[in-house]
């Protein structure tokens, strides 16, 4: 067992065989996004198998929230990490993505050749439906176990109106509510303080930072750097330029040199989940490279969207149609899994890095009383996030054609209140029928998850082909 876990921290052991069985059962189920993803972890990682405590939980989240990338599998990594090491790290993070991964190869090899993706909709109808219902059972269950106090309540609310309302950056919200935690457990302590004699300088202890302190966190974040770029020394032996880094900084010759080094910046910038940066990738792959056609950006959305894992998978599918139309001396397809392949590379390995060279550090820390306070208020301002996500999720997956209403425009016009508008009448009474018997299921007869998504989806299919044939 790792050490990592301290006494107490854990109730149920388990071998890494079963770790494996239950971290690649997550990955083949982690649809809906990070609130879905971070529930479904949850569910079965907290209350089902209890290999965590529900505060180990919380603060895992609470740190894989302030790091750039997918959350959900830096989430899972971090709890691998725990449980098993490194290699428990690896195992979980690996199989997190790679489920999705395979799955969206597929869909784009599909896509490639057939330039048709609108059957997949109907495949994934119904588990966006049960999807919904679950990650409102994490909603209710990270309300009633992170909001202790009426202060945390304050941050929660702040937290939704900030990115329902003012669509503030993910990452901001989380900043401040951090900040907001510090600046409250200060007041307090001022507040409760008794009058104390000053201390003289004999005993004051500081901590002393050895030369070992500082170069081993060097020396791990320096390895996992090198293993991230290391596909680079095999893009050399394709059919390229002598001088690749300078080309493929440029971006005119080889096209997988170019495209790894551009999914390698992404990978450090993604704060706050793939919608972040989706339309700056867009921008960059079709105006700047021309990878992809205009608008056939959405299709990969939306087979992101549709398929397990993080959303930022669209990305292997934008390197897949660039190494599958520009594959150099080898088959398209060949170039397109090629593309996909660097792509995941580039924007994957990063999120094992911040948790191998900075969970560690983070964990020493866990039991520092400011810090304890700015985390429990990020895990409050994280409650306002689920919600927004939630409620953002469930008017894409029960409404057809979803807007934003502005509240309040500057003077540009621009507005500066908006708030997301369904329009009513594009009510998907499928999809809300699907919703409710996924909801009684998980609320009223605590079916698993499993179930529940599988009848969700066979009653999808169910009514779509009855829609078909009507």
């Amino acid at each position: 067992m790792h050490e990592a876990i301290a006494a107490g921290d854990i109730e149920a052991a388990p071998t890494l065989r079963e770790a494996v069985r239950v971290w690649a059962r997550i990955g083949c189920l982690s649809f809906g996004g990070p609130a879905g993803q971070i529930a479904l972890m949850h569910k079965t990682i907290v209350d089902e198998k209890r290999w965590i405590s529900e505060e180990r939980f919380l603060h895992g989240l609470n740190f894989c929230m302030l790091l750039p990338g997918p959350e959900a599998q830096q989430l899972a990594t971090y709890i691998g990490w725990l449980i098993h090491g490194v290699r428990g790290g690896l195992i979980a993070g690996l199989l997190f993505i790679l489920p999705g991964f395979l799955v969206i190869l597929a869909l784009s090899s599909l896509y490639a050749v057939f330039q048709e993706a609108a059957w997949l909709p109907v495949l994934f109808f119904g588990a966006k439906a049960a999807v919904l219902a679950i990650v409102i059972e994490a909603l209710l269950r990270a309300w009633r176990r992170a909001l202790k106090e009426r202060f945390h309540y304050y941050v929660a609310a702040a937290s939704f109106l900030a990115l329902f309302l003012l669509n503030l950056p993910f990452p901001l919200v989380i900043i401040l509510g951090g900040a907001a935690g510090l600046l409250w457990m200060k007041h307090r302590q001022r507040r409760l303080a008794a009058p104390v004699l000053p201390q003289t300088s004999s005993h004051r202890h500081f901590p002393v930072v050895t030369t070992h302190a500082i170069a081993r966190p060097l020396v791990v974040l320096v390895f996992w750097i090198l293993v991230w770029q290391s596909p680079l020394f095999f893009i050399r032996g394709l059919d390229a330029p002598t001088d690749l880094i300078a080309e493929t900084l440029s971006g005119e010759t080889n096209v997988f040199g170019a495209a790894f080094i551009f999914f390698s910046k992404m990978a450090v910038i993604t704060f706050g989940g793939a919608y972040a940066v989706l339309s700056y990738v867009a921008q960059v792959a079709v105006g700047h490279y021309a990878w992809l056609q205009p608008g056939e950006m959405l299709g990969g959305l939306a087979l992101a969207e549709t398929t397990p894992g993080p959303l930022v998978l669209v990305l292997c599918f934008v390197g897949f149609l660039a190494g599958y139309r520009n594959p150099i001396a080898m088959a398209p397809l060949a170039g397109g899994v090629l593309g996909a392949f660097l792509a995941a590379w580039a924007t994957f390995v990063p999120s094992f890095i911040w948790i191998f060279a900075g969970a560690p550090y983070i964990e020493k820390l866990r039991n520092n009383e400011n810090l304890s306070a700015a985390l429990s208020a990020i895990t409050a301002a994280v409650v306002g996030v689920i919600l927004n996500l939630a409620l953002w999720f469930g008017l894409h997956v029960l409404f057809v054609d979803v807007g934003r209403v502005a509240l309040l425009s500057g003077k540009t016009g621009l507005p500066i209140v908006s708030v997301a508008w369904p329009q009513w009448w594009t009510l998907d009474v499928a999809a809300l029928g699907i919703f409710a018997l996924a909801s009684v299921l998980l609320f009223r007869f605590k079916v698993g998850i499993l179930t529940v998504i599988g009848v969700s989806t066979a009653t999808g299919l169910l009514v779509r082909a009855a829609i078909a044939v009507f």
